[in-house]
């Protein structure tokens, strides 16, 4: 194990440290978006507990991915073609994530237009196997997100101690944001909404990396950050109107 004192007695490494935690944080939003939209799901009971295994089990496999890191950094080695297009074990696992997201966001949306649709994998009178089938779709998800985001750090910085740091960061800033953003997200329907436009627009960007279509991640938060804004500022009209009509 690296010496964590020589480590940070560069100051480069402090930078390092400071860019990787902002990254990480970044890429955790996708996550986090994902996991209230799950938990919001379920009874009001079970949604603490929820948020919290996810995050956990999300914090549990970075920290492993992390402890495998020879093996991780192989998975961009190509294991065979598609189309044209030779595909590693990293590209084959964001296109199946894609596939999910994509899959995930287009039906919420449907039970979101169509409220008498039966059959929701929710339904709050099943609470079993809906509390069962969101810790399993967050594991999915958690598995994506995490090798993407190693991989990423690993390009990075090369020293595992500011890695660990920067997962753990970032995990402890999800847990801190997860209830607060799931009851923001409970409290204004319209933001569920734009939270699916957004799962499936990020879905699609998984699977166009699969395929080494590289979309710059800054035009995909300042799209983001934009829509986020005039929900924001719609949200404020119909307040005002609100408060106005009484």
């Amino acid at each position: 194990m690296q010496d964590i004192a020589v480590i940070f007695a560069d100051p480069a490494n402090w930078a390092a440290l400071a860019a990787l935690v902002t990254m990480e944080v970044v890429l955790g939003i996708d996550n986090l978006i994902f996991i209230s939209i799950l938990t919001n799901k379920l009874p009001e009971q079970y949604r603490a507990r929820a948020r919290t295994i996810g995050i956990g089990l999300a914090l549990g496999m970075r920290l492993v991915l992390l402890s495998l890191i020879a093996f991780i950094v192989t998975l961009t080695r190509p294991v065979f073609e598609a189309f044209g297009h030779p595909l590693s074990w990293r590209d084959i696992i964001l296109i199946a994530g894609g596939l999910f997201l994509v899959w995930k966001a287009t039906t919420e949306i449907h039970h979101s237009v169509d409220q008498n649709d039966e059959g929701d994998l929710f339904d709050a009178k099943r609470v079993g196997l809906g509390f069962g089938a969101a810790i399993f779709q967050i594991i999915l998800l958690d598995l994506v997100f995490s090798i993407d985001s190693i991989i990423t750090a690993v390009g990075m910085t090369e020293h595992v101690p500011i890695m660990f740091i920067a997962v753990i960061a970032a995990v402890a800033t999800m847990m801190t944001a997860a209830g607060p953003l799931s009851r923001f997200i409970e409290k204004n329907p319209t933001i569920v909404m734009l939270a699916l436009a957004f799962l499936f627009m990020i879905g699609m960007t998984l699977i166009a990396e699969g395929f080494g279509v590289h979309v710059p991640k800054g035009y995909i938060y300042a799209a983001m950050a934009f829509s986020a804004l005039v929900e924001g500022l719609n949200m404020v009209q119909r307040r005002a109107r609100q408060r106005k009509a009484k």
